[in-house]
């Protein structure tokens, strides 16, 4: 095989997974997702289910959690409980554990 044909088609190969990924990784949270439901994830922690879950206190927000992957200006961000998902910078879930 040609090495530039080579080249061509390793450089293809990673470009498509760099971009399969990116897009994944962009994947929102779907409160409605068996995930989110077994968690309580709201998407705004101010809608969160204070009766069903009394941990919850104003403030908590995915942003300030221990979890949160990302800044805390962020709009969006990961957690390592919903793999391959975002979840909102105002959202909660019970796994809620305060940063620092």
């Amino acid at each position: 095989m040609n090495t530039n044909r080579r080249t061509f088609f390793m450089t293809l190969a990673a470009g498509g997974s760099v971009l399969a990924t990116s897009a994944h990784g962009k994947t929102k949270a779907d409160e409605k997702d068996p995930q989110a439901i077994a968690l309580g994830y709201v998407s705004d922690a101010t809608k969160t289910d204070t009766k069903k879950y009394p941990k919850y206190a104003a403030g908590q927000v995915c942003t300030n959690c221990a979890l949160f992957i990302g800044k805390a200006s962020d709009t969006w961000g990961g957690c390592p409980l919903f793999a391959g998902k975002q979840v909102a910078g105002k959202g909660w879930c019970s796994a809620y554990v305060k940063k620092g």
